[in-house]
């Protein structure tokens, strides 16, 4: 009988630094390496026990004093989109989807740039280089999936390779119970086109597909402004101290 034990994650915890959604507090986070035979196992459970991925580290927040980030899954069983939301699937039925494995192009990194350069010229990712970005999608150890959106081409036919220009990338696990979106970009001119709001939606429906029932958005963090939008798609799960609970807001009246 194999009475070796099976090797445990060892955890870590990170310095403080200044939190990047809420003013005048500061951030720590406790991680870990998402390697070896396990890796997939281990990210589910880390991420159904509120971490998010980053290349091959797990982590979630572990502030002193603070718990304003929240990790939210979307329940896919039950949601129906608003007409706002049905108004973007409608304005969006010329782009494709593809999903595909993870692995960079050019193509892809020149749209990376672009939304950087526009979105995100002060943050942590914005001096990110090629090579840098190759490490984003490649260094993985899970089930990591790539989904293309591209126009469609006239006369471009159902099952045929699209060939239509690239206008949003989303980076996605895919987990034993739903899609993980770890991190998507998109053509900042395209912006009466809603693709952040598409690509959840697009999502959602993947893994309605899929018969899974969740879509993990990450980090809900209340009075942060960058993040009130995932509030949006509802119903929707936050994890608390009890588990995952339906989310209702203070009024006691679903968002």
């Amino acid at each position: 009988m194999n009475t070796q034990a099976t090797p445990s994650p060892q955890f870590y915890l990170t310095a403080p630094a200044v939190c990047p959604y809420l003013a005048g507090e500061l951030e720590r986070k406790v991680f870990t390496h998402l390697v070896g035979p396990r890796a997939a196992e281990m990210n589910d459970l880390l991420t159904q026990g509120g971490f998010r991925r980053s290349q091959n580290i797990a982590y979630r927040p572990a502030c002193e004093g603070c718990r304003a980030c929240v990790s939210v899954r979307i329940l896919t069983g039950e949601f129906i989109p608003r007409r706002s939301m049905r108004r973007i699937l409608s304005l969006n039925s010329d782009l494709v989807g593809t999903m595909m494995p993870a692995q960079p192009s050019t193509e892809q990194f020149s749209l990376f740039r672009r939304y950087l350069d526009d979105r995100h010229q002060r943050g942590g990712m914005s001096d990110m280089s090629a090579l840098d970005y190759a490490i984003m999608i490649e260094d993985t150890h899970v089930n990591t999936r790539l989904i293309e959106y591209r126009k469609r081409v006239p006369g471009e036919g159902i099952g045929d390779e699209p060939k239509g220009e690239l206008i949003a990338v989303a980076l996605t696990d895919q987990m034993s119970d739903g899609l993980s979106m770890v991190y998507s970009f998109f053509n900042p001119d395209e912006e009466r086109r809603s693709l952040g709001t598409f690509m959840i939606l697009d999502h959602i429906n993947r893994t309605r597909q899929l018969g899974l029932p969740h879509v993990y958005l990450g980090y809900w963090v209340k009075g942060s402004a960058k993040m009130h939008y995932k509030t949006r798609f509802q119903p929707q799960e936050h994890l608390t101290a009890r588990g995952w609970e339906r989310f209702v807001d203070e009024d006691g009246e679903l968002p």
